[in-house]
Order: C-alpha cells, then structure tokens, then sequence
C-alpha cells in the first residue's frame, strides 16, 4: 500500500489499541486500560495491521508477543499520542476550558519525600493542572514512559537493554536503611547490623523490597555479609503504606530506601538499624524518552524536581551523612 493511503487510514484509535497491547502484553489487560471490550481491541489493531501492511503482535496462550515491526513502530507512536494530547490540553488552558493534565510515575519508596515539595513549586506556575501520578515497579514504569502512557518517570537505572529510548538524568542517591519501631528489642542499645543474632528472621519479621529490584539486592548483599542465615521466610512487598505497618504494629525489621521513611525517622516512630558496610546507596534519576520533547506543563515539574533533589543534595553536604538514630546507647565492650 502507498504510504500517503495508509498515513490517511491510521486513526487516533488504532494508536492508543496498539500502544495499550504493546505495554501489556495482551489484549485482555488493554482492553482494560481503555475501558473497551476484547473484541474491539483485536479488531482495532488487526485494523492498523491491514493498513500497515505488516504484523504488529504474535498472538498466543500467553498473550501478545510484539514482532520486531510493532518495536520499530512503538516510538512513533507514542510520539504522535503524546503530540496530541500535549495540543489538546494547550488548547483547553488558553481557551479556559477543562485543566490541562499530565501523567508522570515515580517509584512508590521516592514519591512520599519528593512529591509534596515537588508539587508545591509546580502549582505556583501552573495551579489548575491535573496531575496524574502513577507509582509502580521501576519495570513498569519503564513500560509505561516507553508505551507513552506518562510524560516521564522518576526511577532507577536499569540494565542498558532496558533502557533503549531512554535518557537517565541522575538526581541523587538514595541509601538502603534498616528499621524498625522505637521501642523494639533490637534498637534498644543495638550495635551494626552484623552484631545481631544470626537468625534474627526467625524472630521478628523481615520486609524485603521485591525480588529483582536493585535495592533488593543491595539488601541481599547486605544480609550475606553480616553473615545472616538465608531466611526461611520473608515480607516481599513494594507498598510503603504496608512496610511502614508491619514496622510499626509487628515487629517487622524493614529493609527500604531511607527517603521513604525519612518522616519516620525525624519523628521518632522508626529507628534506623547502624549497617556495617557502605555500597548500599543505589543512583535515583529522572527517565525520559529520547525521541520526544517534554510539553510545557511537564517541563516545569521537571524543573521543580530537579529543584527539589538540589535541596536534598545540599542538605545532606550541609549536614554531613545521615548517621543511624539509636535509642539507646550502644553497649560497652
């Protein structure tokens, strides 16, 4: 087929099918996303595939497998999404209309110390903005920001396969912490992680980050050199609201990024645990893609999280390391 034909045929709807499937990895799931039945997902994209003149998926048990046509595709795509939704929202801010909105992600553990000072700048030069944000795996923010489903994200480095597309924009560093509640029996006068009993698991409960995140490996890292018993059995959870309450309410040693509980901490709810090792710090940035310019509205969250890691950078020079808070003094030797 021409190219100018297929240019006319491809509608705004056969965007927004495909990216959905692309990102996750189904119809059923698309389907979802868009509020629309199965039926008319399959044939939207089996619609974009005609026109196209090229296979976009591989259907099978296990979902929709893109093809290397559908890869190539993906990026313009979401270019042209994003294009549009970008002149909408414009135009409904100048002609008074509905609020403009964006959509960003940030990882669940960053958003509780970024999001309230982040969104206070923002509002003071755009305060009637619908600010969509969507906290998730660092994985599926990636899929998100790659399927144009948000503006940018605020995540970690991944492996460089994951990152094709992508920019990474370090912003600070963020350390692993140990805690637990004021008042447990292991922050009362507790030496390094190391000194505690061995099979500390079997006592308490253990939070652990989610298998294959980076600071679940540097908890991992960190409990192999204490010389810790492998666990027999472990929390794995990603919600901070959920962590926080078994720290609080059962004795559970948590092991988080410290920006998720740096309240905590200043209140006295939590205790950070001493660690006996430095290298637990993983880099936090801000992700975007390479083939699109951020609309204007996100251009200037951009720059109030960028002002916002400014601070916390020059508030930890100013103040030195973090040490641990203890409630009690360590034990003489």
């Amino acid at each position: 087929m021409q190219r100018h034909l297929a240019d006319s045929r491809v509608k705004f709807r056969h965007l927004q099918c495909f990216l959905a499937v692309a990102q996750f990895g189904g119809v059923q799931k698309a389907a979802q996303s868009l509020s629309i039945t199965q039926p008319a997902v399959s044939k939207t994209v089996a619609e974009l595939e005609e026109i196209l003149g090229v296979k976009l998926f591989e259907r099978g048990r296990h979902g929709a497998a893109i093809t290397r046509e559908g890869q190539l595709f993906v990026p313009h795509a979401s270019a042209c999404v994003s294009a549009l939704r970008l002149g909408v929202d414009l135009l409904a801010r100048e002609g008074g209309g509905a609020p403009a909105s964006l959509e960003v992600g940030m990882l669940p553990t960053v958003a509780p110390a970024l999001v309230p000072p982040v969104l206070s700048r923002f509002a003071k030069d755009w305060p009637q903005v619908v600010v969509r944000l969507v906290t998730s795996s660092n994985v599926e923010l990636l899929e998100r920001l790659k399927a144009g489903t948000i503006e940018f994200a605020i995540g970690r480095l991944a492996d460089p396969e994951k990152m094709i597309g992508l920019n990474f924009e370090q912003l600070f560093n963020e350390p692993l912490a140990v805690v637990v509640r004021a008042g447990h029996p292991l922050a009362a006068g507790a030496g390094p992680l190391a000194a505690l009993p061995a099979a500390f698991g079997e006592r308490f409960p253990v939070v652990l980050p989610p298998f294959g995140t980076l600071i679940r490996q540097s908890a991992e890292s960190l409990l192999t050199m204490s010389g810790v018993a492998p666990l027999a059995s472990f929390v794995e959870v990603l919600s901070v609201s959920v962590g926080r309450a078994l720290a609080l309410e059962n004795d559970a040693v948590w092991f988080v990024p410290l920006s998720a509980v740096e309240r905590d901490l200043d209140g006295g709810a939590l205790i950070r645990l001493p660690l006996p090792y430095a290298g637990t710090e993983e880099p936090v940035g801000l992700i975007r893609r390479t083939d699109s310019e951020p609309s204007p509205v996100a251009r200037t969250l951009i720059e109030a999280v960028r002002a916002v890691a400014r601070q916390r950078l020059e508030g930890q020079a100013a103040q030195g390391k973090r040490k641990p808070r203890r409630s009690a003094t360590p034990p003489r030797s």
